[in-house]
């Protein structure tokens, strides 16, 4: 992984791939307004009963009922927040199964760290932001807005999504910490991220940019979990799911997110995922993604990635049926 190019990875991470949805899901294609940047663009994932078909955007094909009815009232929500130069499509498998499991799911890409544009990739404190824009947008101005529980709402992050998450429900992370760790693994790919781009961190601990209205978080191979560490944490206090792969080579063992599960203030439901590499939280890949972007479509040799998104969108769910149960 250590000749990886970053921008095949940023374009490459964007995309989630041909799969089907043993039931139907609603989808709609839209924009949140945030009034500090550009219109952020959101895929959007709910209950529906209408029939699904498939429908492709770009390499990814997936099962829905393109604008769709609601189905339901008092629905729990779910944003997810992509990794590096990825896009509202890069976990749409685990979107569909919380959708057809009830659940509302609003995924955004991510201004100025998505597949077309890394002008801002290193600006990792500005995501947050975008999250709470979109949750606004979802609780007042989607056209859905009455059939959602504003007190149900949870979040899902992978890599640098994972980061977003942890900022969001209470992290702090001391952002000095990166120079020190960067130039002791200049090979991580924060590391490589950030001397490619040229641009400085912040030399300073970041300012707390919590939404207090997510109440649960699943948490998979956070980016630059060791910023956390040893107390960046302690002010979390909603149930976190934690993931991670274990022959990551991207986030390396131990200093993500073994940082992170040492650093909450209490146990995370914890999943060590055997022979996993970092991109196989990402959804299985289809023949068009693998000979677009084959760095992340390649699994270790007998890990079974269709396998896994089987059982890990089975905990994703369980998880958040748990802990957005109604109340």
């Amino acid at each position: 992984m250590k000749a990886l190019n970053i921008k095949l990875i940023t374009l490459a991470a964007s995309l989630a791939i041909a799969g089907t949805s043993a039931h139907a899901a609603g989808f709609q294609h839209g924009v949140a307004a945030d009034q500090q940047g550009k219109p952020l663009e959101i895929g959007i994932w709910y209950p529906s009963p209408a029939a699904a078909y498939p429908m492709e955007m770009g390499p990814t094909t997936m099962s829905v009922a393109v604008n769709g009815p609601i189905h339901g009232m008092a629905l729990p929500l779910v944003v997810m927040s992509h990794g590096s130069g990825g896009s509202f499509l890069g976990h749409f498998d685990t979107a569909v199964a919380l959708a057809d499991a009830g659940f509302v799911v609003a995924a955004v890409t991510h201004t100025g760290d998505n597949y077309a544009d890394q002008s801002r990739s290193v600006d990792i404190m500005d995501r947050p932001r975008q999250i709470s824009r979109v949750i606004d947008h979802m609780l007042a101005s989607w056209n859905g807005h009455t059939s959602i529980d504003p007190t149900r709402i949870g979040m899902f992050g992978f890599s640098a999504g994972g980061f977003t998450t942890l900022a969001i429900i209470g992290g702090v992370p001391d952002l000095a910490k990166i120079g020190p760790m960067c130039r002791q693994y200049p090979d991580d790919f924060a590391c490589q991220l950030l001397a490619k781009s040229g641009h400085p961190v912040a030399p300073s601990r970041a300012a707390s940019v919590v939404d207090a209205r997510v109440q649960a978080a699943v948490v998979a191979a956070p980016a630059l979990g060791f910023t956390f560490a040893p107390d960046g944490l302690k002010s979390i206090k909603v149930p976190v799911q934690l993931w991670r792969a274990e022959d990551d080579t991207l986030v390396p063992h131990p200093r993500y997110a073994e940082a992170v599960r040492l650093s909450l203030p209490h146990a995370p439901d914890y999943h060590v995922v055997p022979n996993a590499g970092h991109f196989d939280f990402l959804a299985p890949c289809s023949n068009a993604l693998a000979s677009l972007a084959p760095a992340i479509c390649a699994s270790a040799p007998g890990f079974d990635r269709v396998a896994f998104h089987t059982s890990f969108n089975a905990a994703v769910v369980g998880f958040f049926r748990k802990t957005l149960a109604t109340h």
